[in-house]
């Protein structure tokens, strides 16, 4: 009984912070195009955080099927960990130069400002 409670807890707890990280990304979304960015160097930034946001969203649901062997990690603080670790693996791999994302985001934010 006392795992069934903990398990619907931890379940609502991801639920949660799932939904405010869709609703930081649209925020952050919206800011990018309501005249916030002042610089080319702005621009720059807002494009590859949002590549990282979108590989990160990517991530997340590819992650989300795998499944742990509880003897070698697992339970639930591998599980609420799991979402920071995507997050990691995304800006890594913007960093590393992304998927190109972030230089389309850029032109489009560039020809906003300009237009």
């Amino acid at each position: 009984m006392m795992a069934d409670s903990s398990t619907a807890l931890m379940a609502q707890a991801q639920a949660s912070a799932q939904n405010g990280a869709q609703n930081n990304i649209s925020a952050r979304v919206n800011s990018l195009t309501d005249g916030h960015i002042k610089s080319k160097e702005e621009a720059i930034k807002s494009g590859k955080e949002f590549e990282s946001m979108f590989l990160g969203q990517m991530l997340n649901h590819m992650f989300s099927g795998i499944e742990t062997n509880e003897m070698f990690g697992g339970g639930h603080g591998e599980t609420m960990m799991r979402s920071m670790l995507v997050e990691q693996y995304a800006q890594e791999m913007t960093r590393a130069g992304g998927i190109g994302i972030a230089d389309a985001v850029t032109r489009e934010i560039l020809k906003i400002q300009e237009g």
